[in-house]
């Protein structure tokens, strides 16, 4: 009952597997979420010390609610909460047409309604373990960039959210964001292509000051911080972008 308990949506691959997995590192029990990919969760939560994979989507919030309730059955406490589950549609900025009113609803319920949700969820466990939270955002909310118009618009939403969240679930829980750039993931691959998404990824390398993009473990460490080391931070965005956000538009 002492051991630290946290929740990962979207730890099937990606930010969030690399998530579960420092956590785990770090000594939590990790709840894995998935959505569809049950293989996939599994073999991240096998990788961990103590970690259970379960089923649910986040943009419901009975989905939500399942969740929290699974990790309180199983360990009797939450302690950190990382809102990795997210979603996109590849479409260039200029493509206006690309983008339906539904492509933006669906975007916003996983991006934005489902974050919300599980905060609402897991706030009464949070607080009596004096927890955080931490919401995976993106330059994109910063810069208007990303995989398309609704992406950035929905990042830039959850950004507002975790402003929100941090104000109101003080002085107990703190509540902060990841704000990655480019980072190297399978969901790159699906969207872009194998070759597109590394033609990209060389592309983000000549553009920021640090000639790099990030991993998911970057990523991971990050939040991990947050969680673990930033006693009197809640309200902010750490970018982790290789200077894209400095870099002065081209």
């Amino acid at each position: 009952m002492d051991k630290k308990v946290a929740i990962v949506t979207g730890s099937a691959s990606g930010i969030g597997a690399a998530t579960a997995l420092e956590l785990s590192r770090r000594g939590f029990s990790v709840l894995v979420n998935y959505s569809r990919s049950k293989e996939q969760a599994d073999t991240v939560a096998a990788q961990c010390k103590d970690a259970v994979a379960v089923q649910a989507d986040v943009g419901e919030d009975a989905g939500c609610r399942k969740l929290v309730q699974a990790a309180l059955d199983k360990w009797g406490r939450i302690d950190a909460l990382v809102n990795s589950a997210g979603t996109t549609k590849f479409v260039k900025h200029a493509d206006l047409e690309g983008l339906s009113a539904d492509d933006f609803l669906h975007i916003y319920r996983l991006n934005v309604v489902g974050p919300f949700q599980m905060a609402r969820a897991c706030a009464a466990a949070l607080r009596a373990s004096k927890g955080a939270v931490v919401n995976v955002s993106s330059v994109a909310a910063l810069l208007g960039t990303g995989s398309s118009i609704a992406y950035a618009a929905s990042k830039a939403a959850l950004d507002c959210v975790t402003l929100s969240l941090a104000r109101v679930l003080g002085p107990e829980v703190r509540v902060n964001a990841v704000s990655p750039g480019y980072v190297d993931t399978p969901w790159q691959a699906r969207g872009l292509g194998a070759e597109r998404a590394s033609q990209a990824a060389a592309h983000y390398s000549t553009m920021v000051p640090l000639k790099d993009y990030a991993r998911p473990e970057d990523v991971a460490e990050a939040i991990a911080w947050l969680i673990e080391g930033a006693r009197q931070v809640t309200g902010e965005f750490i970018h982790i972008d290789g200077g894209m956000h400095i870099q002065p538009p081209r």
